[in-house]
């Protein structure tokens, strides 16, 4: 679907943090034009406000889609104020962590089309993967639609259910977070081999960085990739042997690293 179709009847963006700044770049990058995008963001900055952009003005009277990445915590004073969109042709879409569709729907109203999302932080390098579900009002084209906009900060992925999302969330969700550790720790372990503090860190970044992007560009799977580095005997295998104890090893230390965010994701998106 391109851009000047979901312009036709304008882009309402609720918020313009980090996440909500990568996502307009990458609408403004593909075409979307600056003029049929109205931003609301209580303190906006200077790049926001040198886009072209509509900011804090006067809305539409029936935009085409409403996108909400304001913080869960913010919903309650912002939301109430687009109720006048529900129960009609608005599209809303949610990149808020935690929030459930029938929150929404309770404040919108249940005939409202509502896709909920989850991105990731990758988002501001165009490097992102969003996961994302519909309501009952939501149909294809309203997907479509949203796959059209999150696509312009890196892949989409459809859900089956709503359920799916807190397990989302402690995989793609929080999982930078994860890779971001492992750099540190990495380098960490470098510099205690006798390594420089730069020199370690610099290997790790461009090892692990490079690593993810050989994992998304091969056709084996990441289980071949390693295989395939490993040599009987050699160093990887010492490596790994630690590694890949199921006791206390990457397998076992990552599946209570993922159950630990999917249960407080839980937690958190059922109050």
């Amino acid at each position: 679907m391109e851009m000047a179709d979901i312009a036709a009847r304008g882009l309402v963006l609720l918020g313009c943090g980090k996440m909500g700044s990568a996502m307009l770049a990458g609408w403004l990058e593909r075409g979307l034009p600056a003029t049929s995008v109205w931003v609301i963001d209580p303190r906006p900055s200077d790049w926001l406000k040198n886009t072209g952009v509509n900011v804090n003005a006067e809305l539409p009277a029936a935009p085409g889609i409403v996108l909400i990445a304001v913080k869960p915590q913010m919903m309650g004073e912002s939301l109430p104020t687009l109720q006048s969109y529900g129960n009609g042709q608005t599209l809303f879409i949610s990149v808020a962590a935690g929030t459930l569709i029938a929150t929404y729907e309770d404040i919108l109203g249940a005939e409202t089309p509502i896709v909920r999302a989850m991105p990731n932080t990758p988002a501001a390098v165009g490097r992102g993967i969003t996961a994302l579900i519909g309501n009952a009002r939501a149909g294809d084209a309203d997907l479509e639609r949203t796959e059209a906009l999150l696509q312009a900060v890196g892949q989409t992925v459809r859900l089956d259910n709503e359920g799916q999302m807190d397990a989302v969330t402690g995989v793609s969700g929080s999982g930078p977070a994860y890779v971001f550790h492992l750099i540190e720790t990495l380098a960490a372990a470098g510099e205690a081999q006798g390594l420089p503090a730069e020199l370690a860190m610099k290997l790790a970044k461009a090892t692990v960085g490079g690593a993810g992007a050989l994992a998304e560009a091969a056709e084996e799977s990441p289980g071949q990739l390693r295989i395939n580095v490993t040599s009987p005997n050699g160093t990887t295998q010492a490596a790994l042997e630690v590694l890949m104890d199921e006791g206390n090893g990457f397998p076992a230390l990552l599946n209570r690293a993922v159950a630990a965010a999917t249960n407080r994701s839980k937690e958190l998106s059922r109050g």
